[in-house]
């Protein structure tokens, strides 16, 4: 099953929480969720019904799938590594939610250089971002302890990044950002309460257990 490539909003009024898929539009408050509450997509809406455990497990994994644009067997591989990691002091639903964080699309997020996940997936894609000083167009990329991301400095889209980093305040503790230069710092891996994903992740690693 590729991406999903229709209405961003409908899949947040499914889910039922804003999944930061409209940037500009949740900070202006015009949010289809925000308008129309959380009656479901379609053209008279219904309410959420009442759904069994399975449900509750299928819609956490498609929440966390549709929050980070992955497709299902990406998302797959990661929680399967994740339940197979073993690692002190940490679960399989806090390892899994550090690997989709630690992503390079995901970090050029997080340091406010792009408004929504998916703008930042189009940066790399498109070459305008440099991973420790050398271009990077993969955006599943891990970014580790120490690593710096940045725009690069010829980019066309500097422009968009200044703008994205002046409107957004949400840059996490477990980065740091320049907001001259438009570059930024993993200073380590984030904690389960740094990461702010309306997901409940131990029911993803139950649902990828059964």
């Amino acid at each position: 099953m590729g991406r999903y490539t229709g209405p961003k909003e409908r899949l947040s009024r499914r889910a039922g929480v804003d999944l930061g898929l409209k940037g500009e539009r949740a900070l202006l408050g015009k949010s289809a969720l925000e308008r129309r509450g959380i009656l479901a997509p379609g053209q008279h809406g219904r309410r959420p019904r009442r759904l069994s455990v399975y449900g509750e497990q299928l819609l956490e994994k498609q929440k966390a799938r549709w929050c980070y644009g992955l497709r299902e067997k990406q998302f797959s591989t990661y929680a399967k590594k994740a339940i197979k990691k073993q690692e002190a002091g940490t679960v399989a639903g806090e390892r899994l939610l550090a690997l989709l964080e630690q992503r390079l699309d995901n970090v050029v997020y997080r340091l406010g250089l792009a408004s929504t996940r998916a703008q930042a997936r189009q940066f790399v894609s498109h070459g305008h971002i440099n991973l420790n000083g050398k271009r990077c167009d993969i955006a599943s990329a891990q970014v580790s302890p120490g690593d710096s991301v940045g725009l690069r400095p010829n980019s066309s889209v500097r422009g968009k990044a200044a703008d994205a980093l002046a409107d957004v305040h949400r840059v996490p503790s477990w980065v740091e950002v320049d907001g001259d230069e438009l570059t930024g710092r993993v200073l380590r891996r984030p904690t389960l309460d740094e990461i702010d994903t309306p997901v409940n992740e131990q029911l993803i690693i139950e649902y990828y257990s059964r």
